[in-house]
């Protein structure tokens, strides 16, 4: 049975499951990249979605391939342009990739220009459907951070100045939509009350935030706003990285190249939940091997 399809924003219609492809030239090499994009898109895929960082864990050496890797399936395979929906990020300010644009240490207009022609250079395309921004150009809690903390705010971009830059990049027929990622309800209703005052900005169409039984964050105030606002989310890590698909926690630990037991991104004694785990509280109880016991934010575990 094919993927059911609905409309994301006029004249863009896509599936209701995307293949996100963050572990593509890290994980996935390109052969079995290939091998999962066609096997997605006979399917009934034709949502995709990348990002300038990836693959992830980011490195100098392999940051792009990714979008590379998506470029290279579409014209290997001959794929009609208008067949597919590409979407991808622009890289907030982090200070530690210095590969991409020193930083990057801001978002501001001349750092999301550079980064749309890079992403198109890579992808080999002219335009990208869906373009959004990884994370704000501001303090906000994310990856697993769940409280706000406003000693923590620093100097950001205006959003006026990221709307305009992305605005202008519509323009020039270089990307169709724009979208959020990892965004509060304040940065969402921010993005709209701008661009409902000035013509020239678009509005978002999208979020993309974690989502999944680990993580339920977006169920309070993104919700309503969201739903107010018609704006759609796009749940990322819905399995919790693979932990909720249970190979974790079986007698040999998962296949030695699934994601946790490559990159370690938690010990790897914590494989086993805890009889008294509770969900409900977003969280994860682990036992160690020598009978330890302590707790892990659910999406502190899922943060990519």
């Amino acid at each position: 049975m094919s993927v059911p399809l609905f409309n994301l924003a006029p004249n863009l219609t896509v599936s209701r499951l995307c293949l996100g492809t963050m572990t593509f030239g890290e994980q996935n090499s390109l052969p079995q990249s290939l091998r999962l994009l066609d096997q997605a898109f006979d399917a009934g895929i034709n949502f995709f979605d990348s990002a300038e960082m990836y693959p992830v864990p980011q490195r100098a050496e392999t940051q792009g391939k990714s979008e590379e890797y998506f470029g290279q399936w579409v014209r290997k395979r001959k794929i009609s342009r208008d067949r597919v929906v590409i979407a991808t990020k622009v890289a907030g300010p982090s200070g530690q990739m210095s590969w991409i644009r020193d930083g990057p240490k801001c978002l501001d207009a001349k750092n999301i220009t550079e980064a749309v022609d890079g992403s198109l250079k890579r992808l080999q395309m002219d335009h990208i459907d869906l373009y959004q921004i990884h994370w704000p150009d501001r303090y906000v809690p994310m990856f697993g951070e769940t409280e706000y903390d406003p000693v923590r705010q620093f100097s950001s971009v205006p959003i006026e100045e990221q709307l305009d830059a992305l605005g202008r990049a519509v323009d020039a027929g270089k990307i169709r939509y724009i979208g959020l990622s990892n965004e509060t309800p304040y940065g969402v209703m921010k993005f709209l009350h701008f661009a409902e005052n000035n013509v020239h900005y678009p509005k978002i169409i999208s979020v993309q935030n974690s989502y999944g039984l680990l993580c339920r964050t977006f169920d309070s105030g993104m919700a309503e706003c969201c739903h107010h606002e018609r704006i759609y989310v796009l749940g990322y890590s819905p399995l919790a990285m693979g932990i909720l698909s249970g190979k974790y926690f079986a007698s040999d630990g998962a296949p030695s190249d699934a994601r946790l037991n490559l990159f370690k991104g938690v010990p790897w004694y914590c494989r086993k939940i805890w009889s008294s785990s509770c969900i409900t509280c977003n969280r994860l109880c682990f036992e160690s091997s020598s009978g330890g016991k302590y707790c892990v934010w659910g999406d502190q575990i899922m943060a990519a």
